[in-house]
């Protein structure tokens, strides 16, 4: 699994075909991409790292505070090109990202993750659906986290 998490004093999802819309005010956006090989183990791993990851600053500046301490929000976008290999030629290979049978109920469950670490609600994107994302980067603050590569 796959994240990007961006530090925001904003954020929204849009689907127009769909007259969808999800928006967040001073929290994280993460756009979330999975693999064939992503376990419950990823899911969790991932939904507690981004819960406690302290980015946020304190009262001295210094970024020593979660998502969690600052009472915000967090909104989750799937985004499979994440796993873009750009290797040969120009034209990005997708091959290694989770096809939507598999990746939608990792979606799902990362979301509750989410919820559960968060302790409240998540906003989200829909899953394959052609979304327009806008945020303020607070910062600016871009974290990426691999639930494949701790060490």
């Amino acid at each position: 699994m796959r994240v990007i998490i961006q530090r925001v004093s904003e954020a929204c999802v849009r689907v127009p075909s769909e007259s969808y819309e999800s928006a967040i005010g001073k929290g994280l956006l993460v756009l979330a991409a999975f693999i064939d090989e992503d376990t419950e183990e990823d899911l969790d791993w991932t939904a507690r790292k981004i819960a406690a990851m302290r980015i946020f600053d304190d009262a001295d500046g210094v970024m020593n505070l979660s998502v969690k301490d600052v009472a915000g929000e967090i909104l989750a976008v799937s985004q499979f090109t994440l796993y873009a290999s750009t290797v040969k030629g120009n034209r990005p290979s997708y091959i290694k990202a989770a096809k939507p049978d598999v990746a939608i109920p990792l979606y799902e469950k990362f979301l509750k993750k989410l919820e559960e670490n968060l302790g409240r609600q998540v906003g989200r994107g829909i899953f394959g659906a052609d979304m327009k994302v806008s945020l303020v980067n607070d910062g600016p603050v871009t974290i990426i986290v691999d639930s494949k590569l701790k060490f």
